[in-house]
C-alpha cells in the first residue's frame, strides 16, 4: 500500500503511551478473570449439553423451572440463537441416562410449552474425569507453545527478541481472556471456554508470531545495515517499513473472520469472536508489546 511507504512515524518514541494502554487492559483483565471469572463449557466442566430448536420463543426461566422440577436437580437453561435453547447438566452420580434425560426434556418442553415443538439439534456428554484431562490438556497446550515459541526465537534471533515476543502473546491470550470474563452474559450469543475456543487462542498466538517475527527480522536487517544509527530509530524504522505488510495481512483476515462471525452461525460465534479480538491485539502488540520490550532490554544491555 502506497499510503504506508513513505511513513514515519515515532512509535518507539510513543511506547509508553503503548505500556499505559496495555497495563490498563491487562489489570482490567486480570480484575475481571478473579472476580467474574471464565464461563466454562461442557469440555471442561463435565455434563450432559443439548441444544433444543424451539418454536415460539418460550421465557427461559419458565423452562428452567420445568425441566428442573422435571429432572430433580437444578439444570442450566440459555437462549442458543433465535429459535434454540441450551440445556446443561453436571456431572453427577444420579443423573439419568442421556436417552432418558434427552426424553424427559423435550417432553417436559412439549408439555409445558403448548406450540413449542421442541427437537434436538445437538447432544454433548462429557464424563468429569475426560473433563479435568481436558482441561489439564488445553493448559498444558498453551504453555507449552509459549515455551516452544521461547526457545524458536532464542535459536532464530537473541533471547531479548524471545522475551519481547513471550511477552507479546502472554499479553494477548490473557487481554482476550479478560474479554471473554468480562463480556459474558451480557453479549447475544455463547462466550463459552471450549475446545473450540482453545483452538482459537492458539491461533491466535501463532498469528501474533507470525507479525511479530516479521517485525523483528527486519529490525534483524536494518540493525545490520545501519550499523551507526541509533538502535530506536532502527527499530522504529523497521516497524514502520512492515507497517503495510501488517495492516494489509490484518484487514484481510478480519475480513474473513467478521464473515465467519456474521454467516458462521451462533455455534461458531466465539471461535469468530475470539479470533478477531486476538488478530486486533496480536497486531497492536506486535508493534506497541514485543518491539519496545527489545528495545527497553537493549538499553539495559549496554
Amino acid at each position: 500500500m502506497r499510503v504506508f511507504e513513505s511513513l514515519d512515524f515515532p512509535f518507539v518514541d510513543r511506547r509508553r503511551v503503548g505500556y499505559v494502554i496495555s497495563g490498563v487492559l491487562l489489570v482490567l483483565s486480570i480484575i475481571s478473570l478473579a472476580t467474574r471469572g471464565l464461563e466454562l463449557g461442557i469440555d471442561f466442566k463435565g455434563g450432559q449439553e443439548f441444544v433444543i430448536g424451539v418454536d415460539g420463543s418460550p421465557e427461559v426461566t419458565a423452562v428452567r423451572d420445568a425441566v428442573s422440577n422435571a429432572l430433580g436437580q437444578s439444570v442450566e437453561v440459555k437462549s442458543f440463537g433465535s429459535d434454540a435453547l441450551l440445556v446443561r447438566t453436571t456431572s453427577e452420580e444420579d443423573t439419568p441416562d442421556a436417552d432418558v434425560l434427552q426424553s424427559t426434556i423435550v417432553s417436559t418442553i412439549q408439555s409445558s410449552f403448548e406450540g413449542s415443538n421442541p427437537r434436538v439439534e445437538k447432544r454433548d456428554i462429557v464424563g468429569p474425569r475426560f473433563a479435568d484431562d481436558l482441561k489439564r490438556g488445553a493448559i498444558y497446550s498453551v504453555f507449552g507453545s509459549l515455551l516452544v515459541i521461547f526457545l524458536y526465537i532464542l535459536i532464530r534471533f537473541e533471547w531479548k527478541f524471545s522475551v519481547g515476543a513471550v511477552a507479546a502473546l502472554f499479553h494477548d491470550v490473557t487481554i482476550t481472556l479478560g474479554l471473554f470474563s468480562f463480556l459474558h452474559g451480557w453479549l447475544p450469543f455463547s462466550l463459552q471456554i471450549d475446545q473450540a475456543i482453545i483452538a482459537a487462542f492458539l491461533t491466535i498466538v501463532g498469528y501474533s508470531l507470525n507479525d511479530t517475527v516479521v517485525i523483528f527480522d527486519r529490525i534483524r536487517e536494518y540493525a545490520t545495515l545501519f550499523k551507526t544509527q541509533d538502535y530506536n530509530s532502527v527499530v522504529n524504522r523497521s516497524i514502520n517499513r512492515t507497517l503495510s505488510r501488517t495492516v494489509v495481512t490484518s484487514g484481510t483476515t478480519l475480513l474473513v473472520v467478521a464473515t465467519l462471525f456474521i454467516f458462521g452461525g451462533e455455534v461458531l460465534r466465539g471461535f469468530a469472536f475470539a479470533l478477531i479480538i486476538g488478530v486486533i491485539i496480536g497486531t497492536y502488540s506486535s508493534i506497541f508489546v514485543a518491539s519496545p520490550i527489545v528495545v527497553e532490554l537493549k538499553a539495559r544491555a549496554n
